[in-house]
């Protein structure tokens, strides 16, 4: 039966820090940007896609040059 109030100690202390940690990232701004995230996905990055045009060029000369 004592073990059971240990456990429920620790587990207190635990919860304690995780809503520490919670608030800690609320103050610092960590949730502030909400909408950037979910619009990123749909703009690519132009030096993903120059790096793509290039090796498609680079593939069509190997491919022409044969």
């Amino acid at each position: 039966m004592s073990v059971l109030f240990v456990l429920i100690g620790v587990s207190m202390i635990v919860a304690g820090g995780f809503l520490f940690g919670f608030l800690w990232a609320v103050k610092k701004g960590q949730y502030d940007d909400s909408y950037s995230p979910s619009v990123r996905i749909l703009f690519e990055d132009k030096e993903k896609k120059s790096e793509e045009l290039l090796e498609l060029e680079n593939t069509a000369k190997k491919n022409h040059k044969s």
